[in-house]
């Protein structure tokens, strides 16, 4: 198995994932060119060979033409624009939220100029609609658009949420600005370049004290980050500075396939995306090209037993009927029961009714179904069913007891879920949401039997 495993512990952003993806074997050309098909311009792909603290890698760095630069950096950027008439920088960027975390501007985004401006600020308001209509018509294939558009879309509905407005209504500042369409749109073709297995992530080092934007002084993560990675593991890390943007956090939320710190891989290409800060800890992203040998599970023979599937199609009876069929199923002894909908011959629809069970029980089966159904014919075939080992266990909740259906291959726990019935009474007893209730008892699983 082929995967990509990037080591975060100086944080994400989007130059750095572009950078880290052309030094690990992406061809440059390829990407430009992949780039072009989005038919957008104003802007520069810069990349070059850099380093921190001693490593080198790739810079990617995404310079925009002058009107862009100018006016294409509002809201959420974090830059403090001091502009009188002259334009006075300090150029250590500091791109909080954007795809360069990497660069400390000192920029106040009232541009104080002593002429007046009439310049047209359409691309500083671009909602989602107006991105998704960029990335659809462009030449891109179908699943670097889905990607890119995912993509889009965490960062929309965290700043959807963050300002309390609908996704139709929030206007990208920040992520809606060119820079941001390329690093978004970079990510996915290179992530489509590779033709990766998997792709797994570490735990995301997201930095520590305050970011000044827009609306105020905020404490890293900054607001959009948290949002768009609730679910995932994530760890100061080692700089008091911004380390992961909302840009390299909707890149993690839909790459990732696992999120693990270990490193259980044969290792083939090291690369590194280099950002444009030069902290006290490199400031660039690691990622590796390794391979991991699929392992067959080598079940025991006592997991294994036969079975027999009894099925009919049904296209003429009620519908009502079908769970009380399931049910006298279930009580003649069958192992499980499923209905499928199915299409037949001259277009009619039907169902098909299926039923797992031991080959001892076949005629009893068989006749329920033959006098409680429509069907006038029936298939059997044997199958091998393979059980893992389940073990029942009792939690302690404020609500009463509630059994957990557990999981075991050999003596290692796979997997564990609360019984249905047990939580359904709770919510009904309680008054209290069915999601809830699974969640507390989750949490108490884990505090009393792990």
């Amino acid at each position: 198995m082929k995967i990509l495993y990037f080591d975060c512990f100086s944080g994400i952003s989007g130059d750095m994932f572009l950078g880290a993806m052309l030094d690990i074997g992406v061809d440059e050309s390829y990407l430009r060119n992949q780039l072009n098909l989005l038919k957008v311009s104003g802007y520069q792909l810069e990349v070059f060979q850099d380093e921190r603290k001693g490593i080198n890698g790739t810079r990617a760095n995404v310079k925009l033409s002058h009107h862009q630069a100018e006016h294409g950096h509002h809201g959420h950027h974090h830059h403090e624009h001091h502009h009188s008439h002259e334009h006075h920088h300090n150029h250590e960027h500091n791109h909080n939220h954007e795809h360069n975390h990497n660069h400390e501007h000192n920029h106040n985004h009232e541009h104080n100029h002593n002429h007046e401006h009439n310049h047209n600020h359409e691309h500083n308001h671009r909602n989602l609609h107006d991105i998704s209509k960029i990335i659809n018509e462009s030449d891109l294939n179908d699943r670097i658009k889905s990607i890119s558009l995912e993509m889009f879309k965490h960062i929309a509905t965290a700043e959807a949420k963050i300002h309390g407005k609908s996704l139709e209504d929030v206007h990208f500042h920040e992520v809606g600005a060119i820079d941001s369409i390329v690093d978004i749109v970079g990510a996915a073709i290179c992530i489509d370049y590779m033709k990766v297995d998997k792709v797994i992530f570490s735990t995301i080092a997201v930095g520590s004290g305050f970011v000044n934007c827009a609306h105020g002084k905020f404490p890293v993560p900054a607001p959009a980050t948290v949002e768009i990675l609730k679910g995932i593991k994530i760890t100061s890390g080692p700089v008091e500075k911004e380390l992961t943007t909302p840009t390299g956090a909707a890149i993690v939320k839909v790459l990732a396939d696992d999120f693990s710190d270990n490193k259980e891989f044969c290792i083939k290409r090291i690369g590194y995306g280099i950002g444009g800060r030069d902290n006290p800890v490199p400031n660039v992203l690691r990622v590796f090209v390794g391979e991991i040998e699929e392992k067959v599970m080598d079940l025991p023979e006592t997991l294994k037993e036969k079975a027999s599937i009894i099925e009919c199609n049904i296209d003429d009876g009620n519908p009502e009927i079908h769970p009380y069929i399931m049910e006298k199923l279930l009580e003649k002894g069958a192992m499980d029961v499923w209905v499928t909908p199915i299409l037949m011959k001259k277009g009619r629809n039907a169902i098909k009714l299926s039923v797992l069970c031991s080959a001892d029980i076949i005629n009893q089966i068989m006749e329920t179904l033959f006098l409680e159904t429509s069907t006038i014919g029936i298939r059997t075939y044997n199958v091998d069913k393979v059980m893992l080992k389940r073990v029942i266990k009792s939690v302690t909740t404020p609500f009463g007891e509630v059994n957990f259906k557990c999981v075991y291959y050999g003596e290692q726990e796979l997997k564990h879920k609360p019984e249905y019935e047990d939580c359904k009474r709770i919510a009904k007893t309680h008054n209290l949401p069915l999601q809830k209730v699974y969640e507390l008892v989750n949490k108490l699983y884990q505090e009393q039997i792990k």
